[in-house]
């Protein structure tokens, strides 16, 4: 009897370590629907609590400011007509709640949150919209750092009585998962496959091919609110870390373990953006490329 109580002692002591030491982010995947397959779009009902949206509201509201959008060229913030909400970016680690989201995030996206940019919260008022628009970048000065955003994850904080659907214009809905359309759907949100903001729900979506090419189905738009308020908050995540600070010899180096492998494979010809890149943005494999 003894002997089995202190197997029972070591066995809760183990648990106990293993809980403190584990993530807490939880996922279920039965809470997931895939609404897309082209570009891979993905929605995870209730991934946020009341209490997780409220907070994130009440943090970004003493900081709001006019949205803006990167300049094509310059890569430089500019405000423009095609985003008129407001919005304000919440660092990570800001404190245990914005903490735990991004692990929830990281343990969803099966991306790691060093190569995320900080929560950008946004609130869209009567009228106010994004334009069809892509994620991945059109400049090589923010490209540079980190890479092209490779996924975005898209969290609704509030309900929208009309209007406010997060749409793809050229999203090719599977025979599987083709519906009727919506009569709830504003029509912006009818032009293409939506997603109506429920609060707590939250929209994955892929910006890039598996090889690292910008996919263009990814093509997607905030629609006009009609009627109420949206609150959203938006992590975009890159193909490599945020933190990397490249050195004077960056242009020389294998900045991942595999480039030998998939140089050898012909990875160097069929995805040059991301293996070797350019003088202006070096890749992550020019060693094995031997481009230097």
């Amino acid at each position: 009897m003894k002997k089995i109580s202190k197997i029972l002692v070591i066995f809760i002591s183990i648990l106990s370590i293993i809980w403190k030491c584990s993530s807490f982010a939880v996922i279920n995947p039965s809470k997931v629907k895939q609404i897309s397959w082209k570009p891979r779009a993905f929605v995870y009902q209730g991934f946020l609590t009341n209490e997780e949206c409220d907070h994130l509201i009440s943090i970004a509201k003493p900081g709001l400011k006019r949205s803006s959008v990167a300049d094509n060229l310059s890569g430089e913030s500019k405000h423009s007509e095609v985003r008129t909400s407001s919005g304000v970016f919440i660092r990570r680690e800001n404190d245990p709640v914005v903490a735990d989201i991004e692990e929830k995030i990281e343990t969803w996206s099966f991306l790691p949150k060093e190569n995320g940019e900080d929560i950008q919260v946004l609130r869209y008022e009567h009228g106010q919209k994004y334009d069809p628009h892509y994620d991945f970048f059109l400049d090589k000065v923010n490209s540079a750092k980190g890479g092209h955003r490779i996924a975005t994850v898209l969290m609704y904080l509030s309900d929208v009585e009309k209007g406010g659907e997060t749409v793809f214009p050229k999203a090719e809905e599977s025979s599987r998962l083709k519906s009727s359309i919506d009569a709830n759907l504003s029509e912006c949100g009818q032009k293409g496959v939506a997603v109506k903001p429920r609060k707590g729900d939250a929209l994955l979506f892929f910006n890039l091919h598996p090889k690292a090419i910008p996919d263009l189905q990814s093509l997607h738009a905030g629609c006009p609110v009609i009627e109420g308020e949206k609150w959203s908050a938006t992590k975009w995540i890159h193909v490599d870390s945020t933190d990397k600070t490249l050195g004077a010899d960056a242009n020389c180096t294998d900045e991942n373990d595999h480039c030998a492998l998939w140089a050898a494979l012909g990875e160097c010809q069929n995805n040059p953006e991301y293996m070797g890149g350019t003088e202006e943005q070096p890749g992550y494999c020019r060693r094995s490329c031997k481009l230097c």
